[in-house]
């Protein structure tokens, strides 16, 4: 039976089988070293991985009875029959250092073709689940309170150990004390070769109850979980949690609430970026605010495609000094909001006589004139550096008097006189925003940015019903990012075509 006939012409399997078709043989070479029984053709298994994603069919087992059972599957794999754990395989490990390079060259197509033209790229980000339990949590606070408890009592029990010595004995117990070092610096290391050193003592007299209790106590119980917590925080790093099933996910608050109560669940900050509703770039993050992934996901696109288009467009999300300071050093045109963008237009903030927006700063006297015309003079500058290595410089200001000002109640809740302290390149930088922000392609923009990325997310966690990923460790749930990306871009390829065809006929 020829399959072929079943088909019909536009069908999207066919767009995926002619995309799929056209990528040079060389990209896949990597991944096989060669040696061993013939394999499948990773062009077929490619396909029909594709196909499934954007037939809501995710799981290997159930990709591989399409594969068996459904017509479409059947002519993509060309009558082929691998299974679920060849097809899983092939996605999660052949294809780590591949599905970028696969990824690139079709968007490429799609440069090609006139569907992108890399101008505007209009980014935004969304949390997925990660396939971890919920209440298998680690979180990074309490692991430095235990771990200080329990240094604490380790510190007391050697204290105790010399004093039940004699006084020969206690500059021995004092050497093993030096071992330990300070509190805060007792490491499981230190802890064991001081517990071996009572071992040995306590090999030379077997009779001294205290010592044998003092070593079964640090042996058994204090060094084992000394051991833990290091680990715990060697896992963590950065982060404030992670999930023992999933130790790449990180805590953070979905918006799929099955509990209603603001449960925080393990899962991922998956960031993309798109240009007329196709994917231009993607990237996976281990933090649940958007503000310090624009970076890391600016440079991984960059890397990717060689170049960052002209402009990108974002939320208030990623309106950080530091993020401004970035795209300025890029030479990105920035359409960026900033967190009090849209509460500056509000009549309550501009009768604000607090805020030092409603304030007049004098540049070439370096002072701030307040509501009631005081002048806020210049004290000194201070330096805070970010999570990122960012240097913010702060200049701090102070009203030369207070004393009977009528607006003062208005104006601060301290007792002495007002002080502020800004950052001018802040300030430069949301000047620049917010006249770019209101003119007329900046709005036009902004509009557009509200149908671009969140329409794209829309797609993949309600229609194609991608909530929660399949996958655990950060490198595999980065290649089935990578898988939903490809399959939306030809998804979307082909309702396009299809557009334009009724279009044609109509």
């Amino acid at each position: 039976m020829d399959l072929e006939e079943d088909i019909p012409p536009n069908h999207l399997v066919r767009v995926v089988n002619a995309a799929i078709n056209r990528l040079d043989d060389a990209i896949f070479e990597s991944a096989y070293p060669g040696g061993g029984r013939d394999s499948y053709h990773p062009k077929m298994l490619a396909k029909v991985i594709i196909y499934a994603y954007t037939q809501r069919i995710y799981s290997s087992r159930q990709i591989a009875k399409a594969v068996r059972e459904n017509i479409m599957f059947m002519w993509i794999a060309g009558r082929q029959r691998p299974d679920f754990r060849t097809i899983n395989r092939f996605r999660s490990e052949r294809m780590k250092n591949v599905l970028e390079a696969i990824f690139t060259t079709v968007l490429q197509f799609l440069v090609e073709e006139n569907y992108v033209k890399l101008e505007h790229y209009f980014l935004d980000g969304t949390k997925i689940e990660a396939n971890a339990n919920r209440y298998t949590f680690v979180w990074g606070k309490a692991v430095v309170k235990h771990k200080a408890k329990l240094q604490e009592k380790v510190q007391t029990l050697f204290a105790t150990i010399e004093e039940a010595q004699q006084q020969e004995e206690h500059e021995l117990a004092a050497q093993d004390l030096a071992v330990l070092g300070e509190t805060s610096s007792l490491t499981s290391e230190k802890l064991a070769s001081a517990v071996q050193q009572l071992e040995t003592r306590l090999q030379e007299n077997p009779k001294d109850k205290p010592l044998k209790k003092a070593v079964r106590i640090l042996r058994k119980d204090l060094l084992p979980r000394l051991q833990k917590y290091e680990v715990q925080q060697e896992i963590l790093e950065d982060r404030n949690s992670y999930s023992k099933t999933d130790t790449d996910a990180t805590f953070m608050r979905m918006k799929e609430d099955h509990m209603r109560n603001g449960q925080l669940k393990p899962g991922y900050n998956v960031q993309i970026g798109t240009e007329n509703q196709f994917i231009i770039g993607y990237s996976l993050h281990q933090r649940p605010t958007d503000t310090r992934c624009l970076k890391p996901h600016l440079e991984k696109v960059k890397a990717t495609l060689g170049k960052l288009p002209g402009t990108v467009i974002a939320d208030a999300g990623y309106g950080g000094e530091e993020n401004y300071a970035y795209l300025e050093s890029e030479q990105l045109e920035a359409v960026v909001k900033y967190s009090t963008y849209h509460k500056e237009k509000t009549r309550t903030w501009q009768k604000d006589i607090s805020k030092i927006d409603n304030w007049q700063y004098d540049e070439a006297e370096d002072t701030w004139t307040c509501a009631a015309g005081r002048k806020l003079i210049f004290r000194y500058e201070s330096k805070e550096t970010t999570e990122g290595g960012f240097e913010i410089r702060k200049r701090h200001y102070r009203s030369e008097s207070c004393e009977g000002c009528p607006l003062k109640a208005s104006c601060t809740k301290a007792k002495g006189n007002r002080e502020i302290s800004v950052s001018l390149r802040y300030l430069r930088y949301k000047q620049h925003a917010r006249e770019r922000l209101r003119s007329e392609e900046g709005y036009a923009l902004s509009v557009r940015r509200m149908i671009e990325p969140e329409s794209v997310f829309g797609q993949m966690k309600n229609n194609r019903g991608f909530r929660r990923f399949l996958l655990r460790g950060l490198p595999k749930v980065s290649l089935e990012v990578g898988w939903l990306s490809l399959a939306h871009n030809l998804l979307k390829k082909a309702a396009v075509d299809q557009k334009q065809a009724m279009t044609a006929k109509g």
